[in-house]
């Protein structure tokens, strides 16, 4: 099973000018810890995680302590994170360096990047373009819909490639905390989604693309107080 097989296509971005305060309530509408920054032609230039926009809240004139001591400190560096905690747009709190996965990289190694790196996603990049992006939430999915995960079959990936078109096409927009999975010709549902109808039209679509075996559907619904 390779990296193709378990990420999740529709990621929320955001543009390098994008205000800091507009980043915070996304990952708050979104309920997700790192938004990937892509340029207009989708070629990714970084990432902004809850710990970069941490960093403004613990920039306090406590912590940055006396004029003298910073002094000390090199001149480059200060100034870098000057710009990290009191820059206003998604260009100036963003890490630039940015671990990336292939599509063909086998979710073994994506799973040995997330724990080496102590990082929760990691992009999924084709030709320096951003195309997915995977979360341990995603690699625990595919491990729980089949014991064991060796490289998905050419009719899995076909049938799952079937089902995203058919949601595009249908005009179903599912939330990019909603992953599919398939294995042995069994289509996965994994996620939240905000009501039961969007849960239906999700299964729905499965069931009718051609070659699908099943769908097991694990989808959660929200609570309509968690709605934001």
């Amino acid at each position: 099973m390779q990296a193709r097989d378990v990420m999740t296509r529709n990621v929320v971005t955001v543009e390098p000018d994008t205000p800091v305060t507009e980043i915070a309530r996304l990952l708050l509408e979104k309920r997700i810890s790192g938004v990937p920054v892509v340029e207009s032609d989708g070629r990714l230039v970084g990432i902004v995680s809850e710990g970069d926009l941490m960093r403004r809240v613990e920039d306090s004139p406590a912590r940055r302590g006396a004029w003298w001591l910073a002094m000390l400190g090199i001149p480059e560096e200060r100034a870098i994170e000057y710009v990290r905690t009191r820059g206003r747009r998604a260009r100036d709190v963003m890490t630039r360096h940015v671990i990336t996965v292939t599509p063909d990289t086998p979710i073994g190694r994506v799973a040995q990047l997330l724990e080496e790196e102590h990082i929760k996603r990691v992009p999924v990049v084709e030709d320096g373009r951003l195309v997915g992006i995977i979360s341990r939430a995603d690699l625990l999915r595919a491990i729980a819909s089949r014991e064991e995960a060796p490289a998905a079959g050419a009719d899995d990936r076909a049938l799952r490639e079937r089902l995203l078109k058919e949601l595009e096409a249908a005009g179903l927009e599912y939330h990019p905390y909603v992953n599919i999975v398939v294995s042995d010709g069994i289509v996965h549902l994994w996620g939240l989604v905000s009501t039961k109808a969007e849960a239906e039209a999700l299964r729905v679509a499965a069931e009718s693309v051609e070659g699908v075996r099943g769908v097991d559907s694990h989808l959660a619904i929200l609570p309509r107080t968690a709605h934001l």
